[in-house]
């Protein structure tokens, strides 16, 4: 035959589209072409083709070889393309069966001895494969494990390309070579931490939790050494285990960092960026494959961001888009990638560049203009954006007895997936789960909304300016949280004051 097709899967952000991959075999002066709209290295995919097929035993035709793949609009980026390439040269003048190679979506860069090498990205490519309606896969050796969490799929883990030949029925000798290794860590290291080994800060305890029962964001303003730290890491630990569409979106953006994944993570992600962070750190970027940033790693789990008031201001005002959409699109001159960003913000921060602006038995030798400066890196819009803002004192108690039981962070797990149920419960039939997703009208004007009497405090604080109404919804929100912990149906005067008080220190 002179045309043979085939699949691969062409990878925009977190998303993949299934791309056809037509080879045509033509009687004209012997050359090989890719067209299609194929980046720089796609483009490379000739000579490592050429090379590789030959090096297998199966030598590329020595016709005129066009390979064209479609969609021609759809930009394609990297080396994913080159066993898919092979096969459909192949098959456009051997004995593989057809069908068989038109069904299979292949995924792998070629090595020049013709062994499959392992790509990032795996994981959300079978995905797109198994949501347009493909069954069958090649991966490279590596990727095996990775590609078979997707159900539905059979997967033939390739050590090489003879190997994807005598898949499809030709005839071929398989060289005994090694599979090729991927380096990294097989899970992200996961910190068994308890809550019960914080010290003297109960109020943050709570607070800790009501965050974790709504999926609120979090800000600690305090001393060095008075627990911030120490309380955010702890914060993983407490929230429910992630569901499979959740283990699934997080494990795809570990696979497209270059992470291994051998299996499906319930633990939600923690990132913790350094505070040099750049702008495209956060958000993700690059020039020529836009890479997920911080926020999608940290995507239904928690960003952390420590001494957040040495963080570049460009780079925290960055974040206020993706806390309100839940997502980040990222535009370059050549490309668009989106990327989930359903996390979790927790900020820390010092009062001053010293430490000990306002603190009790501290001397803080910073100039008001450094301290202005200093805490004018987190903006009014960002604050606006947090629901619970917490000043933590220095401890004053190095020692305790044993530790309280209800301060564990089994305890606190528990607490937290049953405030969570009672609030999916009250949510039946919207799309929400947990109160930090529910718009501000329904919580004002729908079913469950406050009465005026209940709300009154609220009000008279969005009145005085003293709240907008962003932080008016924040504060409905956490007052929900509040009762869902207490196993409470309605909110009351008393749920609305502690939310109040954590999101403004205001007292009724």
């Amino acid at each position: 035959m002179s045309i043979a097709r085939t699949w691969a899967v062409a990878l925009v952000g977190a998303e993949g589209e299934c791309v056809e991959v037509e080879a045509d075999l033509s009687n004209q002066t012997p050359d090989f072409r890719i067209i299609g709209l194929p980046d720089k290295a796609l483009g490379e995919a000739v000579q490592r083709v050429h090379n590789a097929c030959a090096n297998s035993g199966t030598p590329l035709p020595r016709r005129r070889l066009t390979v064209n793949l479609s969609p021609a609009s759809l930009p394609k980026q990297g080396s994913g393309f080159d066993v898919a390439i092979a096969i459909a040269s192949l098959a456009t003048e051997s004995t593989m069966d057809a069908a068989s190679v038109a069904s299979t979506v292949h995924l792998g860069e070629l090595g020049l001895d013709g062994r499959l090498r392992p790509i990032p990205g795996i994981l959300p490519a079978v995905v797109a494969a198994r949501r347009a309606g493909h069954t069958r896969v090649v991966v490279p050796h590596a990727n095996g494990p990775e590609a078979e969490l997707v159900e539905g799929m059979r997967v033939l883990a390739a050590t090489n390309l003879a190997q994807v030949i005598a898949w499809h029925g030709g005839e071929i000798a398989i060289p005994d070579d090694a599979p090729v290794v991927m380096a990294g860590e097989d899970q992200p290291v996961e910190d068994h931490l308890d809550l019960a080994e914080v010290i003297g800060q109960r109020d943050a305890v709570d607070a800790l939790v009501v965050a974790a029962a709504g999926g609120h964001h979090l800000l600690m303003c305090g001393p060095p050494g008075a627990g911030k730290t120490m309380l955010a890491r702890r914060l993983p630990g407490i929230l429910p285990g992630l569901d499979d569409r959740a283990a699934l979106a997080s494990a795809s953006i570990r696979s497209l960092t270059g992470a291994r994944v051998m299996e499906l993570s319930r633990t939600p992600p923690f990132e913790a960026p350094h505070h040099s962070a750049s702008v495209a750190a956060l958000v993700g970027g690059g020039s020529r494959v836009v890479r997920p940033g911080a926020i999608a790693r940290a995507s239904e789990g928690v960003l952390f961001l420590d001494e957040a008031g040495e963080f570049q201001a460009a780079a925290l005002d960055a974040l206020r888009q993706p806390l309100e959409n839940g997502t980040i699109t990222i535009h370059r001159s050549g490309a668009s990638a989106r990327y989930p960003a359903r996390f979790q913000l927790v900020l820390a921060t010092n009062p001053c560049p010293c430490g000990d602006y306002g603190i009790r038995g501290g001397t803080c030798t910073c100039p008001p203009a450094a301290i202005r400066r200093y805490l004018g890196r987190l903006s009014g819009p960002l604050l606006d954006r947090m629901d619970i803002e917490l000043t933590l004192a220095r401890v004053s108690v190095a020692h305790r007895g044993a530790p309280a039981p209800e301060t564990s962070t089994a305890i606190a797990r528990e607490r937290v997936a049953e405030a969570r149920a009672r609030a999916a419960r009250r949510l039946t039939g919207t799309p929400w789960r947990v109160n930090a997703d529910v718009p501000g009208t329904w919580l004002r004007e729908g079913p469950a909304a406050p009465p005026p009497a209940v709300r009154r405090p609220l009000d008279a604080a969005l009145h005085r300016g003293a709240l907008t109404l962003r932080g008016y919804d924040r504060v409905l929100r956490v007052a929900w949280s509040i009762a869902d912990l207490g196993g409470r149906s309605q909110l009351s005067a008393e749920h609305i004051g502690r939310a109040l008080y954590l999101k403004k220190g205001l007292a009724l």
